[in-house]
């Protein structure tokens, strides 16, 4: 089944991967890869180039795998550019580095080695956060924060705050579920997809993100609170809905 991507009209494509890495031996099997796996791939071996494919190609997903190219610098100048989902592919087994890369506003990061099998249920993962949506009529309000999880804006008095796809998509779970503890498990199941769920670093992360242009203080947060060991929640009245808003 082929899926309706963002801004390609009600017959679309499968989805098109940008693959970003400066090894041709790596790019190759890569491509193979993914195109075995039904995607179709684009692939760019420099930062210039990636730059280039994204404005020419509008991709679905970026994929950067790097040994020497500055990847952080290549995703900020490429999330300049374009909304697009980025997933980190890299040798780096270091948790200071994956830290710094999601907190930077990757969408994922893989550590090689990897299967295919892997890979493409990662990018269907981020694939379905980007399109993810809950068609609900509602609007959450906490201190001077309003989240309108119809439009899927968040407004710090009156002024749209700036999120990135999956920031939106934890905010949006929580402030749906305002009020009630949400087990880690459960918001990365939902957010991330259930390959995810054991992944509480990940959660803290994205956490931590959000805090930081929600919180007053994000070193002692009021609106998102944390259940230890247990989970988090959004401490805002449940959302009301536009209509009986209205009357």
């Amino acid at each position: 089944m082929r899926r309706a991507a963002s801004g390609r009209g009600p017959m679309t494509p499968d989805p098109l991967v940008l693959a970003v890495d400066d090894e041709a031996g790596v790019l190759q099997p890569m491509r193979a890869d993914l195109s075995g796996q039904g995607f179709r791939v684009a692939s760019a071996s420099t930062g210039e180039e990636a730059l280039k494919a994204v404005e020419e190609q509008r991709p679905d997903v970026v994929l950067i795998g790097v040994t020497d190219m500055k990847v952080l610098d290549v995703m900020r100048r490429i999330r300049n550019q374009m909304n697009v989902p980025v997933i980190i592919a890299t040798a780096k087994h270091n948790e200071k580095e994956k830290v710094r890369a999601l907190e930077t506003g990757a969408d994922d990061y893989l550590v090689t080695p990897f299967s295919s099998e892997e890979l493409g249920a990662r990018i269907h993962a981020v694939l379905r956060r980007a399109n993810g949506s809950q068609n609900t009529e509602r609007v959450v309000r906490v201190e001077d924060i309003e989240i309108d999880l119809d439009r899927r804006v968040m407004t710090r008095n009156g002024e749209v705050v700036s999120l990135t796809r999956t920031e939106w998509s934890l905010l949006q779970y929580l402030a749906a579920n305002a009020g009630k503890v949400m087990l880690n498990a459960e918001l990365l199941s939902k957010v991330w997809g259930p390959e995810y769920h054991d992944d509480v670093q990940y959660l803290r992360v994205w956490v931590s993100r959000l805090r930081r242009k929600l919180e007053p203080n994000p070193n002692a947060p009021v609106i998102i609170k944390t259940m230890q060991g247990i989970g988090y929640m959004l401490d805002a009245e449940p959302a009301q809905s536009a209509s009986a808003q209205a009357g």
